[in-house]
């Protein structure tokens, strides 16, 4: 319990000086978030235009494609309010910093994990949820226990971006390469913003079972719209927590593999 709260409070204060660090350029600030306004924007306008051609896409309609769309950027926002130390780790390893890290007296995820919250995302993730939460709403047939297990499906789903970002640490300690690794992990989650079913054999399967972007992304909506089954669901816990304890093993890896600056 004493760890625990070391840590949280360790947390705490790096979340203070990551605070701090944003505001220091208000102007950055304000185009930073206009450029996602702006992106946001447009793949809204691209799904419309998609259903300006037809009503439904492999059986889904435009509002519940729009939930898929918004789970998906609180997906990814989540992950880049918690994760955003993942993107300067790389200069941690080349630098010799993560030495002092692993030295400290507390866990190194910490430090290099979560220890650069993005507050600036926050702003961004409160409107997605509020959208998200008036088009399920006025679906007609809106079921509180759908909002209570689509929520653990999100959980379940950050478990599984936690891993994935926990092999990216591991790989930039094997490798020291963490720029490419992320930007490909980002690339390849973006095929989630659409329901899998778009997609073909055996590109579906590939990335629904060996990569788990359909389980990560569409897992949550499936859950809310009443279409996941009980073995479906099943199947998503047990890749979420065997990628967790695979990324935790591969972690473990390369920690052995780490030389440490000047050995």
């Amino acid at each position: 319990m004493n760890t625990f709260l070391k840590n949280t409070r360790i947390f705490f204060l790096l979340a203070q000086f990551s605070l701090k660090t944003t505001f220091q350029g208000k102007v950055g600030v304000i185009f930073f978030l206009a450029g996602k306004a702006i992106r946001v924007i447009f793949i809204f306008i691209f799904i419309a235009l998609l259903f300006s051609r037809t009503r439904l896409i492999k059986g889904y309609t435009f509002d519940q494609v729009i939930l898929f769309y918004l789970t998906y950027n609180i997906l990814d926002t989540l992950s880049q309010i918690l994760y955003r130390e993942v993107y300067r780790f790389r200069h941690l390893v080349l630098s010799g910093g993560l030495d002092m890290v692993l030295l400290k007296p507390f866990h190194p995820f910490i430090r290099v994990l979560l220890g650069g919250i993005d507050f600036l995302d926050i702003v961004l993730i409160v409107p997605f949820i509020g959208i998200a939460l008036s088009i399920y709403l006025k679906s007609g047939n809106p079921h509180l226990s759908n909002v209570f297990i689509y929520i653990l499906f999100i959980l379940n789903s950050m478990i599984l971006i936690t891993a994935f970002h926990i092999l990216v640490l591991a790989l930039g300690i094997v490798t020291t390469e963490v720029d490419h690794t992320i930007m490909i992990y980002r690339d390849i989650t973006a095929m989630g913003r659409l329901p899998m079913e778009i997609y073909k054999e055996p590109i579906r399967g590939f990335f629904t079972f060996i990569i788990p972007i359909g389980v990560m992304m569409g897992t949550p909506v499936q859950a809310l719209l009443g279409l996941l089954t009980f073995k479906t669901a099943g199947i998503a816990f047990l890749i979420s927590l065997g990628g967790l304890y695979s990324s935790l093993l591969f972690w473990k890896f390369a920690l052995k593999r780490y030389q440490s600056w000047g050995g």
